[in-house]
């Protein structure tokens, strides 16, 4: 399982000054290579202005960024500590944006040409983007750090949605029983309220409990559903 990130990251990224260092070229949203300057020390980190986000026919304008930080608070409640550390700014040099760590990883490196043993460590990312209702799950966003091999998952800003929009890739354990490990901190779905209300409206925020509560009753990863698209596109 891995291990929570030092409250030294989050600090910074709640409370550093940071400027624009370039743009990440590819994706459809706006997105920055930030340096976050705290307490004498430089953090690179990945800034997503809101108003540099296209519009979605199904997601409410201007919410991508609230769903990066919902995400991350999503990972800490289950102790998975999958997704980097991720803050949501109001005064960011293009208006407010999500502010997230940045990880170093070998990009060549991901879930279409993970190794047998790597995969078998996706389960908890599977879970997580049920609860997520994860409408984007391609092969590039999930990989392992340099060095310490610390599993990540990225780019959740299409997540949350009240209706059932799972798109993934990641259907390895599709049939199979979720370790009850992974399902123990859906018990504590009673405090996740107050948790998420920064950044879900109060609709996702029901449809969430209501998936954790589902997940909980069937206690198994599910099947593809028939009859409609289950994979993102590109699927990398």
């Amino acid at each position: 399982m891995n291990t929570p990130a030092s409250p030294k990251i989050r600090d910074a990224l709640t409370n550093g000054e940071y400027e624009l260092r370039g743009q990440f070229m590819l994706g459809s949203n706006y997105t920055f290579l930030v340096d976050v300057h705290h307490e004498g020390e430089t953090l690179k980190a990945v800034y997503k202005p809101s108003k540099g986000e296209q519009p979605l026919w199904d997601f409410p304008d201007n919410t991508l960024a609230l769903r990066e930080a919902a995400a991350y608070h999503l990972s800490e409640a289950l102790g998975f500590h999958i997704v980097p550390v991720t803050v949501y700014r109001e005064d960011g040099p293009h208006g407010p944006g999500s502010l997230q760590q940045y990880i170093e990883y070998d990009v060549e490196y991901h879930y279409f040409n993970f190794a047998p043993e790597d995969k078998q460590k996706l389960r908890p990312v599977v879970l997580f983007d049920l609860l997520a209702n994860n409408a984007d799950r391609k092969g590039s966003h999930v990989f392992f750090e340099d060095g310490t091999r610390h599993l990540y998952a990225i780019d959740h800003g299409i997540c949350f949605h009240e209706e059932y929009k799972l798109r993934t890739v990641l259907w390895d354990f599709a049939g199979q029983r979720i370790p009850d490990e992974l399902l123990a901190p859906l018990s504590s779905t009673g405090s996740w309220s107050a948790l998420f209300e920064p950044y879900l409206s109060p609709r996702e925020i029901r449809a969430l409990v209501r998936r954790a509560d589902e997940i909980c009753k069937s206690r198994v990863f599910p099947h593809p559903l028939q009859g409609r698209r289950m994979y993102p596109y590109p699927p990398i």
